[in-house]
């Protein structure tokens, strides 16, 4: 059998692709309980990355549902960063378990915000993607009243108040965001704006705008419920057409490269380091 011969490609990984600090912490969390040997529950996969929760699960962490926190009593039952809705903190309290918060500083803020809007009488609008978890959360704020959409042509189909509160999911995209309020001030609605979008994550984008067009060809590294990823993969293809997106090493394939290219390795904020690493590393065994 003829081995085929070293395509000698150099991997270079984006420095700011990664965990974003509230999944860190999360993470940070979760790992120091089970390192003493204690048992802790997840509501919902602790990120949306497969390769990492399957990595927490070999360590003993337990991904459940909201539906399955009224069949335990007196466990480590631990909040993602995406942060919950009021009702998943009384289902976790009512059978005396133990709470572990690791919401997001930033979306703890946000939910505060929003609540105390709500309870202001404000007309909540919230720019997110409905049944995401995060949004979720802060439509709990309002028992559920808040108006979710996630795009413009969502909001077109909505009847809007003479005036309304605007926040927004914390990973949604800038100019998407302003373009949403000059729509709305065009109509002559009073909108209230508030610009909750994380810059750890919308920062991202002019970087790796920059990253895409410096490299012959690039590897976004993504788990597929990412919205996160979705949206910078888009940024990267955008700006590089020669873009792949994998969410395990063994999707790579040796075909997408020539001899000698230049591969910039990159991801989502829920994408591990560790994988980055390993994405590297295979590309230039190639």
């Amino acid at each position: 059998m003829i081995k085929e011969r070293r395509l000698q490609l150099k991997a270079e990984i984006d420095r700011r692709s990664g965990f974003c600090f509230g999944v860190v912490k999360a993470i940070e969390k979760a790992e120091a309980l089970l390192n003493q040997g204690q048992r802790v529950y997840c509501v919902g996969q602790i990120v949306h990355n497969d390769e990492e929760v399957n990595r927490l699960k070999e360590k003993g962490l337990i991904t459940i549902g909201f539906e399955d926190i009224r069949e335990l009593k007196g466990e480590n039952i631990l909040f993602r960063a995406h942060g919950e809705p009021p009702d998943t903190y009384e289902q976790v309290r009512k059978h005396n378990n133990v709470l572990v918060d690791a919401t997001c500083p930033i979306v703890l803020k946000l939910q505060r915000d929003v609540h105390q809007a709500w309870l202001r009488g404000k007309q909540v609008f919230i720019f997110g993607k409905a049944g995401h978890p995060e949004v979720k959360g802060l439509a709990g704020q309002t028992n559920g009243r808040a108006r979710v959409f996630r795009t413009l042509e969502e909001l077109k189909e909505l009847e809007l108040p003479r005036a309304l509160t605007l926040f927004s999911q914390t990973t949604m995209n800038p100019e998407a965001f302003k373009t949403v309020v000059s729509y709305i001030k065009d109509r002559g609605i009073e909108v209230e704006e508030r610009d909750t979008i994380c810059r750890q994550v919308s920062g991202r984008e002019e970087d790796m705008k920059t990253f895409s067009r410096n490299h012959d060809r690039i590897v976004f590294v993504a788990g597929q419920h990412s919205s996160n990823g979705k949206m910078l993969y888009e940024v990267c293809r955008s700006n590089n057409p020669y873009t792949h997106f994998i969410s395990r090493t063994d999707e790579l394939d040796r075909s997408w490269f020539s001899p000698r290219e230049t591969v910039g390795v990159c991801g989502a904020t829920s994408t591990p380091q560790w994988l980055l690493e390993e994405v590297k590393q295979k590309i230039e065994s190639f």
